[in-house]
C-alpha cells in the first residue's frame, strides 16, 4: 500500500497526518506486512521536513503560491510560484503512483490533490476547523470523502460525502491523561520540580509561542505564583525575552518549546490550560478533559481561531476571552472562578471529555483503506 499525504508545513497540519501514519504503521506492524506500507510526503518544508521523516514517511517539498482573498503584491509572486508546484507534483505523482491521498489541507496542498485528481487517485481530504480554507474548499471538488472536526463545517462541503470524525490526535500526547495513574504524575511531578501542592496551569501559546499571551503572564504572574504553579510555553524565539522579565520562582517552570514526550508529560500533571484555538490544541485539551481558557489569534485566517473557540465553549468545556478586551484582572478573576468553584470544574472536565473524538484517527485510516478498494 501506498499513502501519500500532503498539507502545510504548520503543526495543526502536521500532526494529524502523524497520528494518521502511525495508526497505518500499527496496523501494518500488528499484521506482520510492515514492508508492504510505503509513506510519501508532498507539500511545504518547515516542520514536515523536521519530523515526518522520522516516521518513516519519504519527504519532498514543492513551491506553492498562496492564493489570497484580499489584495495583496505577495499574491503575484506566489502566482509564478504555482506553475513549479504544479510540475513538480505532476513528476512525484508520476513516480509514487500512490493508491491513496490523505491532504490536511493549507494552500499547499492544492496542486498535489489537483495532481491526484488528473491522476484518478482517490483523495480523502480533512478539515481541523470550524471555517475552512480556500484550499479545502476547492480541493473539496476533486476529493472522494471530506472528513470534519467540528459539524459547523459540514456546511461548507457537499452533504454526500462530508462526515463528522473529528481531529485525527497523535495518542502518544495525550497517553498519560487517559491513563489517568496518580502514581505515573507525582513522578512526572518530581521530575518537573514541582513540589508544592498548588493547581498547576499550563500555559501554551501553540508552537511558535504567542506574544500577547506572553505579555499577559508577564503581568499576571506575581499574583498567580501566589495561588498556583505555572508551566509556560512561550516560544523559541520569546524565550530570552520572557526569561529575562519573569518572576524568578520555583513555582515558575518556562521552556521555549515542548516536544512531545514533554507535551505529555505537562498535559497530565495540569489542573488547567490557557491556550490558542487551533482546533489540534482545542482536540488535545478536550480528550485530557481539562477546562480552559481559549484566546483565539485575532486574525487567524476565515476567524477560524474565535469560530473554534465559540463553538467548543458552547459545549461548556472552557471559557472564551477576546484578546482585544482581555486584561489582567479579568484573566485573573477567570481562572479563580474556575479553580475555586469545585462543580464547576468537575462539570467542564466532564464537558471537555465528552465533546472528545478519540477514535477520530481510526475512522481516518479506514475511510482511507475502504477508498482503495473501491
Amino acid at each position: 500500500m501506498r499513502i501519500l499525504f500532503t498539507g502545510g508545513g504548520t503543526g495543526g497540519h502536521i500532526f494529524p497526518i502523524i497520528a494518521v501514519a502511525r495508526q497505518f504503521k500499527k496496523i501494518y506492524t500488528d499484521n506482520s506486512n510492515e514492508n508492504k506500507l510505503e509513506m510519501f510526503f508532498l507539500g511545504s518544508g518547515g516542520l514536515s521536513e523536521k519530523v515526518l521523516g522520522k516516521e518513516g514517511i519519504t519527504v519532498k517539498t514543492i513551491l506553492a503560491g498562496k492564493l489570497r482573498r484580499y489584495f495583496s503584491f505577495k499574491t503575484l509572486f506566489d502566482l509564478i510560484k504555482i506553475p513549479f508546484g504544479f510540475f513538480k507534483s505532476l513528476f512525484y505523482l508520476y513516480i509514487w503512483m500512490p493508491d491513496v491521498i490523505f491532504s490536511k489541507g493549507g494552500y499547499d496542498s492544492f496542486p498535489v490533490v489537483l495532481v491526484g485528481w488528473l491522476y484518478n487517485i482517490p483523495i480523502l481530504i480533512h478539515e481541523s476547523d470550524t471555517v475552512p480554507g480556500l484550499a479545502n474548499r476547492l480541493s473539496s471538488k476533486l476529493s472522494k470523502r471530506i472528513g470534519v472536526s467540528f459539524n459547523s463545517a459540514e456546511k461548507y462541503f457537499p452533504q454526500k460525502k462530508t462526515a463528522l470524525i473529528g481531529n485525527p490526535i497523535r495518542s502518544e500526547v495525550v497517553e498519560k491523561c487517559i491513563l489517568n495513574n496518580q502514581e505515573e504524575k507525582q513522578r512526572i511531578k518530581g521530575d518537573y520540580k514541582i513540589i508544592s501542592q498548588k493547581p498547576v496551569i499550563l500555559v501554551l501559546g501553540g508552537s511558535q509561542g504567542a506574544e500577547k499571551i506572553n505579555h499577559l503572564i508577564l503581568l499576571t504572574l506575581p499574583q498567580l505564583l501566589e495561588k498556583y504553579e505555572i508551566i509556560h510555553q512561550c516560544g523559541e524565539n520569546n524565550y530570552e525575552y520572557v526569561k529575562a522579565r519573569s518572576t524568578q520562582s520555583e513555582n515558575y517552570h518556562l521552556f521555549s518549546f515542548l516536544d512531545e514526550e514533554q507535551m505529555s508529560n505537562v498535559y497530565s500533571i495540569s489542573d488547567f490550560i490557557i491556550s490558542r484555538a487551533g482546533a489540534g490544541s482545542i482536540c488535545e485539551i478536550a480528550i485530557c478533559g481539562k477546562p480552559s481558557i481559549l484566546i483565539p489569534l485575532p486574525k487567524s485566517g476565515g476567524d477560524h481561531q474565535r469560530q473554534n473557540a465559540m463553538i467548543y465553549s458552547q459545549s461548556g468545556s472552557g471559557v472564551v476571552l477576546e484578546e482585544l478586551n482581555l486584561t489582567p484582572n479579568l484573566l485573573l478573576n477567570e481562572i479563580s472562578k474556575i479553580l475555586n468553584n469545585d462543580e464547576l470544574y468537575r462539570q467542564m472536565s466532564n464537558n471537555a471529555k465528552n465533546f472528545s473524538r478519540p477514535e477520530a484517527v481510526e475512522k481516518i485510516v479506514k475511510e482511507l483503506i475502504e477508498l482503495i478498494k473501491v
